[in-house]
């Protein structure tokens, strides 16, 4: 009889890190089925999806609440299916508000349970890990920092590593990104502009980086922007910003990038002929980071994106009000961004909330453009933190997994 798995992943980072998980899984269980909620990657790795990872892409306490009801109808509807039909073992990726909810009333009805990625308790709310450990049966830490945390509370946990610094190069790729992009050319500096993979987080940071960009522009005339967006719905949204502050011209309309880049336009009929200087990418945000000079990223897993492409960046964020200030009263570190939580220090300038304006981010982001030595010393930090996180996390993670399916390792 095949094993049966049940994931649940809700949002880009979570759809990448399972979909290497299945694969691990499968080269070991080549008959098992997969199933839940996840992403197109996780579907191209034989996953079957019963709601899209999309379901749970939202951010931020006032936007769970917006979207509460249809969250938890999910929820609901998916456990009573696990409950009616348990699987050999349920793997919640991420998504912990979500997945520890499920994973507790799943394990008390005997089903094994993992949690894949630990919540942010060496950020916020740390009173978590018992909660974390009544829920799953073990938890896969991808940062060395993490296990402790939970082994005081006798919850079993394995350091895997992260999967990006597994299948991202260690050594620089920007001469290759910039011919990929057809961008060898360019005359001024390639600056990266990574706004966040939800529609949410697009929403509260298009009009923050664009007004970033113009200032930059002015700084540097000859300028080249890329702006990595993950889904139409934010690729609209951007679009949206950009002719809502007037600059709809910067779109570059005839982009020379080799098959497989897609860059959106706008056509300007009556508009004079205008050189652009923007090109807005369906995905590829990890190209624009190889090929960039210096990137302006929301904070998330695109900062570690950076960190192990090794571009210079700024680190920033906007949520709602009253989010902001729930979140500030929980936080533990003087810091955010995986980069500088990694490194245990400031390596990475962090700009959030009211200090997030286009005038802090164009200046500090121009300031690392122009720094070759502040560069050379971010590129030395990055490596080290690329080799220590690079743990053939997939095949780790798998061999935690497999014994909690009576399987040998």
């Amino acid at each position: 009889m095949a094993v049966r798995i049940a994931l649940v992943a809700g949002e880009a980072s979570g759809d990448l890190l399972a979909a290497h998980l299945i694969e691990a899984l499968k080269c070991r269980l080549a008959s098992a089925e997969f199933y839940g909620i996840g992403g197109p990657k996780m579907q191209r790795a034989g996953f079957t999806a019963w709601w899209p990872a999309e379901t749970l892409a939202v951010r931020g306490y006032a936007e769970v609440l917006k979207h509460y009801r249809r969250i938890a109808g999910v929820r609901k509807q998916l456990l009573k299916r696990l409950l009616a039909d348990p699987p050999d073992v349920f793997i919640g990726v991420d998504a912990p508000d979500f997945n520890l909810w499920l994973e507790r009333r799943l394990k008390r009805a005997g089903i094994r349970t993992v949690h894949y990625v630990s919540p942010s308790v060496w950020a916020w709310r740390g009173g978590r890990v018992k909660k974390i450990a009544r829920a799953c049966d073990r938890l896969l830490a991808l940062f060395p920092f993490e296990p402790p945390l939970y082994e005081k509370v006798g919850l079993p946990v394995d350091y895997v590593g992260h999967p990006l610094a597994d299948v991202l190069p260690v050594e620089s790729q920007r001469k290759a990104a910039r011919e990929r992009l057809g961008l060898n050319g360019a005359g001024g500096p390639v600056i990266a502009l990574l706004p966040g993979s939800r529609q949410s987080e697009v929403a509260f940071h298009a009009e923050l980086f664009i007004r970033t960009a113009a200032l930059l522009r002015e700084r540097f005339p000859d300028a080249v922007f890329l702006v990595p967006l993950v889904s139409r719905e934010t690729r609209t949204l951007f679009e949206e910003a950009l002719w809502k502050l007037g600059f709809q011209d910067w779109l570059i309309k005839e982009a020379p990038v080799r098959p497989g880049f897609e860059v959106t336009h706008i056509e300007l009929d009556a508009a004079p002929p205008v050189v652009g200087c923007m090109k807005l990418l369906f995905g590829h945000a990890q190209e624009a980071l190889a090929a960039c000079d210096g990137a302006l990223v929301a904070s998330g897993t695109a900062t570690l994106e950076a960190a192990l492409l090794k571009a210079p960046h700024v680190i920033t964020y906007r949520m709602s009000p009253w989010s902001w200030r729930l979140m500030k009263r929980m936080r533990y570190q003087p810091w955010v961004g995986l980069p500088n939580i990694l490194a245990g220090r400031f390596v990475v300038p962090e700009f959030l909330q009211d200090e997030a304006t286009a005038e802090n981010l164009a200046q500090a982001l121009g300031n690392l453009v122009l720094d070759a030595e502040v560069r050379r010393r971010l590129a030395a930090c990055f490596t080290d933190l690329h080799r220590q996180l690079r743990q053939n996390t997939a095949e780790r993670a798998a061999a935690a997994i497999l014994p909690m399916l009576g399987q040998t390792i």
